[in-house]
């Protein structure tokens, strides 16, 4: 990768560092359930910002390396979607309050960056020194892949039950209602947690299984640390607003899940057949790279990771599956709505 000015990247994460204080600010300021144009307004932001971003990296690292930040941004998001159902999940197994809701998502966000973080800075100094790695990343994901294509959502409705935070509330006082968006309160003049707590925990643990399935996943398109931070930065970024704009369409990307094996088998794959091109390994091909072992180029990568989206998304809202799951959301809102009328009348 050509060299970027130190201060270019200096610049970058601080303005990123600024704009997610401003975000996190806005959150504890005004807890709120935001409205659809506020919610689309602010996803529409940080889409553009990513996408300057990456002309940006067109411009000055050239068409290989911005391909490789597009396809690491756009697999990211992808995956954080994904983690939207289970935080949808979270909040209504331990009925989060709507309105601290954007609180709990903010700081599920900033549990994700610090674990990517660490997860990417490991990563990349395992791949500079054993080039062998590649063989394990790709085995990996070829089996979260299958996994994934296997998984029916069942274990997704046990995410709170886990044996840590069952023990959490057995070991620490705990109140049983939450008492807005704090983590201890006083009851009966006693200092207790609040079920937040358990929330919190639980969004951690849940960013810690997804920053293991997506780090290997990312670098498997690129060996460059800051595209990689950059690309889950802007990842994460807007998916607080976004969980609020998709609302009862997420529940009908029924296919998400599907397209998501694909694209982790693809990168498993490339992973794989990279680990051959570089082989270093004594017991393969006597420690010789294996020539014939193709490289996938990037713009490969990136047609095949954009197009299974975008036909997993058509194939959704088309499909009777879709459909069935958008009635009954429907029907539960209007249950919802009509206990709510009798509990006001």
């Amino acid at each position: 990768m050509p060299e970027l000015p130190l201060a270019f990247e200096i610049g970058t994460f601080v303005v990123l560092g600024l704009v997610l204080l401003f975000d996190l600010l806005l959150v504890v300021k005004r807890p709120h359930v935001p409205s659809m144009r506020e919610a689309g307004l602010w996803v529409a932001f940080y889409v553009s910002l990513a996408l300057i971003f990456a002309a940006i990296m067109f411009i000055f690292t050239g068409p290989e390396y911005g391909g490789q930040f597009v396809a690491g941004w756009v697999t990211e998001y992808s995956l954080s979607i994904d983690n939207l159902f289970v935080f949808i999940i979270i909040m209504a197994r331990f009925s989060v309050p709507r309105k601290y809701q954007q609180e709990v998502l903010m700081v599920g966000i900033i549990i994700a960056l610090i674990l990517r973080g660490i997860f990417i800075a490991l990563g990349a100094a395992v791949i500079e020194n054993f080039s062998w790695v590649f063989y394990i990343f790709g085995a990996f994901l070829l089996y979260t892949a299958y996994k994934q294509a296997k998984d029916t959502g069942e274990d997704e409705e046990d995410a709170g039950d886990n044996k840590l935070v069952a023990k959490l509330r057995s070991v620490l006082p705990m109140s049983d209602h939450y008492d807005g968006g704090k983590v201890r309160t006083v009851v009966d003049g006693k200092k207790v947690f609040t079920p937040m707590l358990v929330v919190f925990v639980t969004i951690g643990l849940t960013d810690l299984l997804f920053a293991v399935d997506s780090i290997p996943a990312i670098f498997g398109l690129t060996q460059s640390a800051f595209i990689v931070f950059t690309a889950n930065i802007f990842a994460l970024m807007g998916l607080r607003q976004l969980y609020f704009l998709l609302g009862g369409l997420m529940t009908r990307l029924v296919y998400l899940k599907h397209a998501l094996s694909v694209i982790l088998a693809f990168i498993g794959v490339k992973l794989v057949l990279h680990a051959m091109h570089v082989n270093e390994l004594p017991f393969i091909n006597g420690g010789r790279h294996i020539e014939w072992a193709p490289e996938i180029p990037t713009f490969v990568s990136l047609a095949v990771i954009i197009s299974t989206i975008v036909v997993a998304v058509v194939a959704s809202l088309i499909s009777s599956r879709g459909r069935s799951e958008k009635v009954d959301e429907d029907l539960a809102a209007a249950e919802a709505k009509a206990r709510n009328s009798d509990l006001e009348s």
